[in-house]
């Protein structure tokens, strides 16, 4: 049974790129349930409909931040949003990245482009127990450093290697220039033993989790969250499937030794 939207006022919104913002959401009456880092929720612009999107920052007061962009109707319309507008939130839904079973080993974070906001928590919340996990290193790639999102994700900390890197540098970019995957190459893990959270375009993610199991990791290690066209967010309408998996409910995080097979038959 799907759920109606619970009403969220947006407190908060950031500009993350030219067609990208950030709101930040709290609940106008009860919160929801507690999100675990890499759930989503769906998000109802009253008038146009809803989308899922993923939590990029959970409150302690039961509000939450979703980073979206425009790129349809209804994400158009989320994008416009004001201070103080309502928006409905339904949720929270799907498997979320269990950074708990990597307590003790290195951690790597890879994010493509819009991909860093749900692995957001994930970093704070890994880079918050600095003594729970051995090396954490966030890497991120964009199409183009305007693209680049939520700089404080990304910004150099004592106790995290940071890697970023573009595809087209304009003449402000100093640093590397190619695929997210070549800053593997610079990354301190260890491959036998690290476990790997992946998110961003669903190229980025075959070509970064083949090239980490290439390395030595196991399949089961990488994380990774997958989209897919999600409707009714409780596995009934079957908009989401993906083989035998219904991304709503067994995703969209899973492991890439699900992920991998799944993701090797063209057009499934």
């Amino acid at each position: 049974m799907t759920c109606p939207p619970l009403p969220h006022r947006v407190v908060s919104r950031r500009v993350e790129t030219t067609d990208t913002v950030t709101l930040r959401l709290e609940p106008v009456g009860a919160p929801l349930a507690g999100f675990a880092p890499g759930q989503f929720a769906m998000v109802h612009c009253f008038g146009r409909g809803e989308i899922p999107l993923s939590a990029s920052s959970v409150q302690s007061t039961g509000g939450l931040a979703h980073t979206v962009r425009a790129v349809g109707a209804v994400s158009a319309g989320l994008c416009d949003a004001r201070v103080g507008d309502v928006l409905g939130v339904r949720g929270p839904y799907g498997t979320g990245w269990e950074l708990e079973r990597a307590r003790g080993r290195d951690v790597v974070v890879v994010a493509g482009g819009i991909g860093l906001a749900p692995l957001r928590p994930l970093i704070l919340r890994a880079l918050a127990e600095p003594t729970a996990y051995g090396r954490v290193s966030v890497l991120a790639g964009a199409r183009t450093p305007g693209d680049l999102i939520d700089r404080e994700a990304t910004a150099r900390r004592p106790t995290a290697y940071t890697g970023v890197t573009v595809d087209r540098p304009d003449a402000s970019w100093r640093g590397p220039v190619g695929l997210v995957t070549a800053l593997l190459d610079r990354a301190p893990f260890d491959p036998d033993t690290a476990w790997a959270f992946v998110c961003g375009p669903e190229p980025m993610i075959r070509a970064t989790a083949r090239d980490l199991v290439t390395r030595g990791m196991p399949a089961g290690h990488v994380r990774v969250s997958l989209e897919r066209n999600m409707r009714c967010a409780t596995a009934t309408c079957g908009h989401c499937q993906l083989g035998p998996v219904l991304l709503c409910r067994d995703g969209p995080v899973v492991g890439w030794d699900l992920a991998g097979s799944l993701l090797s038959v063209k057009e499934l």
